[in-house]
């Protein structure tokens, strides 16, 4: 009876040396992902000050220096830019891997590309989404404030009333962009992410290991 009883305190101790150390290991790999998740956070914030600040500079020089209409054309540029990149954000998010798997196993180009962007689909949506859409609508913002200034200017209109139907018909546009991306993505994510795939072989492609 004294053995049995030694045998079950021991196993009692053993289990509760197992368990502690499955949760020191389950709190190491917890705080390993909130680590990695801080650190996309950080690199976000620099990507989004960079591209902010480039976009930002290039299009306040163009629209001072360059013709007015030329200045409208770069305008609808960036809004485009917006709506291209909100569109493989959702895109990427709800497309099938499989189908691409199946393309890189006839050797299509493109196809590595692909399941390289829908494995880091959280991120590369976040880019997309809330980096580069966030962006152009900022700076089409700006851009659109400056030409309305530009136009009250050439054309003898009221700078305020320029000012507001311009940012109105911007605004209008952009979200009417994306309402239809939305509906092209949900449809076509597939064709939208392998088309991106096939881009990225070109300026990016993914080694063979």
């Amino acid at each position: 009876m004294e053995h049995n009883g030694s045998n079950d305190y021991h196993s009692k101790e053993e289990k509760t040396g197992i368990e502690k150390v499955e949760q020191k290991e389950r709190n190491a790999s917890k705080k390993q992902k909130q680590q990695k998740k801080n650190k996309w956070v950080y690199i976000i914030f620099i990507i989004t000050f960079i591209l902010s600040l480039i976009f930002g500079i290039i299009s306040n020089v163009l629209i001072v220096k360059i013709n007015i209409f030329i200045a409208v054309i770069i305008l609808v540029i960036i809004v485009l830019i917006g709506i291209l990149f909100d569109m493989i954000g959702m895109s990427v998010v709800s497309c099938n891997v499989a189908t691409f798997h199946s393309m890189a196993s006839k050797k299509r180009k493109g196809a590595k590309e692909a399941i390289r962007l829908s494995k880091y689909s959280d991120k590369v949506s976040s880019v997309c989404n809330d980096v580069i859409g966030d962006v152009c609508g900022v700076i089409s913002g700006a851009v659109s404030a400056m030409l309305a200034t530009r136009f009250a200017q050439t054309f003898s209109l009221n700078a305020i009333a320029t000012s507001l139907l311009l940012g109105a018909l911007v605004a209008s546009f952009t979200v009417f962009g994306k309402a239809i991306g939305k509906t092209i993505s949900a449809r076509n994510a597939d064709k939208i992410i392998y088309s991106v795939g096939k881009i990225m072989n070109i300026f990016l492609p993914v080694k063979n290991k």
